[in-house]
């Protein structure tokens, strides 16, 4: 297998302590530096907009029982630069680039071309950034740049909408990446169709808010961004210092992003495993051919780790500290989200996790995962004890790892 890690850097209080800005950004890089010592392969970093904090007195709060602050990572090709200038063999990837906000798909085309035209100088450098990009979970993030509904039908279905508007970014973000001179008009304008909705009633209800006819097969929508030719620079830049991932589960896009350029795909970590080994049969036939043949490494899975191998415990002790560190972290997140704790999904959260002991998980990781599976691990999650989660991202690799490669090569 391969072991990427994951870092939030997630503001957010924990047994009522919170560390302040600094503190939490020299945690990550103690902790990236101990990541890129322990060869671990890709640090993908979630990036955030806006204070959530904030967003709790708009009329309709995102999130109003979250504490603290989302993410503090606000620019994901900044922090990329320090990390590579603080490490010496790991790649960082976004998990994930926003590419609706802050001035949309174009901008930010082109902050990455600049970001890999400075990378690449030195023709000695060959660590990547991954860049997953995606529409923003939180809508806080986006209308304050714009993104939002523009009138009745839009306001009624703005979940699907802002799935098209993606669609329309996604199409420009990769075009423009790969070198193309891009014009809005030639691109085509997305579309809602009864296959977008789940009922034939809620297809009529579509047909209502935008005020058309019953026999209308089509919604067409207006492009978001509406441009003449145009093309990012710098132009000259070396293209495999970056490899796209696409944060989205709409089979279609998936594809249809593979018809420019080879991308890659995220996966959640509760997306179940029959979705994720469709998703792997349908990429093995979509997937760019100059990216050569889909790997299930490709698809990197996101996991939450809460090992414990904690000196001067017996087995059973560590096994029932981890659970007892899960349940509680894993309360205090979906309380944080929903508002109300719900304990079913706390315990299938918890089952989608590997907790226990260095054998315990080892143990897990074989049973539940593929041999040539890419994991993207969560240490740091709602724990802010950073050489507690440096020791067990020492503890995975030292000990875990091992007991894995030693099984799956049985």
């Amino acid at each position: 297998m391969d072991y990427d890690i994951f870092f939030s850097i997630s503001q957010t209080p924990v047994d009522g302590y919170v560390p302040d800005e600094a503190t939490m950004f020299g945690n990550f890089f103690d902790q990236v530096e101990a990541a890129d010592g322990l060869g671990f392969g890709t640090a993908w970093i979630a990036e955030a907009h806006l204070s959530s904090e904030v967003q709790k007195t708009h009329r309709k709060p995102v999130i109003p029982h979250w504490q603290g602050e989302v993410g503090l990572n606000v620019d994901f090709l900044q922090l990329a630069t320090r990390v590579f200038q603080r490490t010496r063999r790991i790649e960082c990837g976004s998990a994930v680039m926003n590419i609706l906000c802050n001035g949309g798909p174009v901008a930010a085309a082109e902050r990455i071309a600049a970001f890999c035209t400075l990378h690449g100088l030195d023709p000695e450098e060959r660590r990547r950034i991954q860049v997953g990009f995606a529409a923003g979970r939180f809508d806080f993030n986006n209308t304050p740049t714009g993104i939002r509904p523009q009138n009745f039908f839009e306001e009624a279905f703005w979940p699907l909408v802002k799935g098209k508007i993606f669609e329309e970014a996604a199409l420009v973000f990769c075009h423009l990446l790969r070198g193309d001179v891009v014009e809005s008009e030639e691109l085509p304008k997305a579309t809602v169709t009864r296959d977008d909705v789940k009922s034939n009633e809620e297809w009529d209800e579509v047909l209502r808010a935008a005020g058309s006819s019953p026999n209308v097969k089509s919604i067409e929508l207006p492009h978001r961004w509406k441009f003449e030719a145009t093309k990012i620079v710098p132009q000259d830049w070396r293209r495999e210092l970056l490899q796209l991932v696409i944060g989205s589960h709409d089979p279609r896009l998936q594809a249809r992003v593979n018809e420019i350029l080879p991308v890659h795909v995220f996966n959640l970590s509760i997306t179940r495993p029959d979705v994720i080994e469709a998703t792997h049969e349908r990429m093995s036939e979509a997937f760019h051919p100059h990216g050569g043949p889909w790997k299930r490494s490709y698809m990197p899975r996101t996991v939450f780790v809460f090992v414990n191998g904690e000196p001067g415990l017996s087995a059973d002790q560590q096994r029932a500290a981890a659970h007892e560190e899960a349940h509680a972290a894993m309360g205090a997140y979906w309380t944080a989200l929903e508002g109300t704790l719900d304990p079913k999904k706390v315990e299938k959260a918890a089952d989608n996790a590997l907790v226990g002991n260095p054998r315990d998980v080892a143990e897990q990781m074989v049973e539940r995962f593929h041999p040539d599976d890419r994991l993207m691990l969560w240490f740091d999650f709602f724990d802010h004890d950073s050489p507690r989660v440096i020791r067990n991202m020492e503890v995975f690799m030292r000990e875990v790892a091992p007991l894995v490669d030693e099984a799956v090569s049985r």
